[in-house]
């Protein structure tokens, strides 16, 4: 039997010193250690983040996977869950050394049904929603405070590699015929940042002309969680971005859905970012989401169909 140890580092060096801390302090015999790259976003499923697939792959009947806290695997209710069932399938011991469920024996189960105990499932419900309900309120406060910056006139993200104080200039000699080589190599900056500063001046920049076709109208449709989580986690388009950062979160039960406003043109191309959910040669198929993204896929296949 062997002591498989899962680690994802946080961008946070107090908080990953201490979950060194305690795993050493657990006395683990022998341990094999799968440490999640850092570029691995804690929003991703847990059955779909590299290591972990790896660690269960490895393992075998009787192994323990031992953790520091149980919010180093998991972000929600429906993951833990999920991990558990596969855990149990796999006959594998899972062992959590810090928090609230260190204190649990996760592996209780009816012995005829082989289902979770009820309380067990309670009690895992509970404290799983309760660590959901304080990141998403930390999350809130984070947008509140960018929200109050933006009014005050302060923008967020990297400040623009060309001065405002010398934008006047550069424009003025682009247009006087200097080129974004010789302009890159007199302001000490990369030629993609004059090309920023430039940009409405370039030859491919179209105006907007004034027969120019009516934009489609924005449609509110409610993303399932379990969609949101999963393209939070992958690359997306600016204004598919700012369509998710922007959408209003609606409890509901257990989970939650997503009120995202957008553009049907948009709403499609997130209904395609998402298609990986359905399973694929490089993700493991989980039965739930699975499920949430035929529920988007209903909801955006019912809109008109684009011009």
């Amino acid at each position: 039997m062997a002591n498989l140890v899962y680690k994802r580092v946080s961008t946070d060096q107090q908080s990953t010193a201490r979950q060194d801390l305690v795993l050493a302090e657990a006395g683990i015999e022998d341990p094999i250690v799968f440490e999640e790259d850092p570029g691995t976003s804690s929003r991703l499923h847990p059955l779909q983040r590299p290591k972990f697939r790896e660690l269960l792959t490895y393992a075998r009947p009787g192994d323990t996977v031992h953790i520091s806290e149980m919010f180093r695997l998991v972000r929600g209710t429906g993951h833990i869950l999920d991990v558990l069932d596969v855990l149990h399938r796999d006959q594998v011991a899972l062992r959590i050394h810090d928090g609230a469920f260190s204190a649990m024996d996760l592996t209780a189960r009816h012995p005829r049904t082989g289902e979770l105990l009820s309380t067990v499932k309670f009690m895992v419900q509970t404290l799983a929603a309760a660590g959901e309900l304080q990141r998403d309120l930390q999350r809130e406060l984070t947008y509140d405070g960018l929200r109050a910056a933006e009014a005050k006139g302060s923008k967020g993200g990297r400040r623009p590699a060309v001065a405002a104080t010398k934008t006047d200039d550069v424009r003025t000699a682009y247009l006087k015929g200097h080129s974004i080589a010789a302009l890159a190599r007199e302001h000490r900056v990369s030629r993609g940042a004059i090309r920023t500063a430039v940009a409405d001046l370039l030859p491919d920049h179209t105006a907007i002309e004034e027969d120019a076709p009516t934009p489609e109208l924005p449609v509110t449709l409610d993303m399932p969680g379990k969609v949101a989580d999963y393209l939070r986690t992958t690359e997306l388009e600016p204004s598919e971005r700012a369509a998710l950062d922007q959408g209003t979160t609606v409890r509901r039960g257990q989970g939650y859905t997503l009120r995202v406003s957008a553009v049907p043109a948009v709403h499609r191309q997130l209904l395609a970012r998402c298609q990986p959910l359905d399973g694929s040669q490089d993700l493991l198929a989980v039965p739930a989401q699975r499920k949430a993204r035929r529920e988007y896929e209903n909801r955006v296949s019912a809109l008109a169909p684009s011009p």
